[in-house]
């Protein structure tokens, strides 16, 4: 029997209502505006957005993507990091009152075309081995790390015992952090939201010897950007190292209804907006976002 295509041209589909398990493929569609409105004008504005995926990330790959800027006349720029994240730069010499960015991406998901890989040097690389600015461990957390490895645990199973453990440790609440919240001040609080949860696990992971990055992306259902970790475990088919995302704020590991956009040390490497300008004006954001599918494959029952 062949499998079921659902398909919906005019608006998204209903992810609610899918048989996950019987999901093999699936076609993203995500659009994102965000309007700046200064209350004076403003100069030599260097702009950095990191909210399109990435070419190819193990079964999720890039179909389009697309960036209008406007309010101001400005270049665009766009350039790959050291992570392989899709970054955009804009600039412009003065903004007088608005500037409204516009991006769009199409990517699609496909059970089977295998796990995130890269290089047996990223099983070693100290920037997901050592603590960063926002993954500093202080004594509680190094305590936890020490406890947590005491069981004998390694690899991918001790990544599974992090993540639900973090999960079971903390509780989700909104504004009693902001993205300046380090790993430790959040453990204290034992609450936070989903980029504390991945701030808290990578610390952990690091002091237990696991490579780990912070994930920036979506998840179907959630209103804003949502944050996971991926840990890096040897892969024996290659003799490289794949990636095993985890979700701590649901306490699971990672779908097919997340989307990737980009990796790094910790929030700050992934920022989806971030600039600076010249000049006493003080800018509002405003930001709308829809991300969800036009298409999903499902396996026959």
């Amino acid at each position: 029997m062949s499998a079921i295509v659902l398909r919906q041209d005019h608006d998204f589909i209903d992810h609610k209502s899918l048989d996950w398990d019987r999901v093999v493929a699936t076609r993203f569609v995500l659009r994102q505006r965000m309007t700046y409105v200064y209350d004076r004008p403003i100069h030599r504005l260097r702009h950095r957005l990191m909210v399109v995926p990435p070419v190819r990330h193990g079964d999720q790959m890039r179909i389009d993507h697309g960036v209008d800027v406007s309010g101001a006349v400005n270049t665009i720029t766009k350039r790959v990091d050291g992570f392989g994240n899709q970054m955009i730069q804009v600039e412009a010499a003065k903004v007088t009152e608005v500037l409204e960015l516009e991006t769009w991406a199409v990517a699609d998901r496909t059970v089977g075309q295998g796990p995130t890989r890269v290089g047996a040097e990223s099983l070693c690389d100290p920037r997901l081995l050592s603590p960063s600015p926002l993954t500093w461990p202080n004594d509680a957390l190094e305590d936890a790390a020490r406890r947590l490895a005491s069981g004998g645990e390694t690899g991918v199973d001790l990544a599974r015992h992090i993540n639900t453990w973090v999960f079971r440790l903390m509780r989700y609440r909104p504004a009693v952090t902001t993205i300046d919240t380090t790993a430790a001040r959040a453990f204290g609080m034992a609450q936070g939201v989903c980029q504390d949860y991945a701030h808290i696990m990578l610390c952990l992971c690091r002091l237990c010897g696991l490579p780990a990055r912070y994930v920036s992306g979506h998840l179907l259902g959630e209103g804003g950007s949502h944050a996971w970790v991926e840990v890096l475990v040897p892969d024996p088919d290659t003799g490289g190292a794949r990636a095993i995302p985890f979700d701590p704020t649901h306490g699971r590991e990672v779908g097919m209804s997340y989307l990737t956009i980009a990796v790094g040390r910790e929030y700050s490497d992934v920022a989806p907006t971030y600039g600076t300008y010249s000049g006493e004006g003080i800018g509002e954001l405003s930001t709308v976002k829809r991300v969800g599918l036009t298409s999903v494959e499902l396996a026959p029952e």
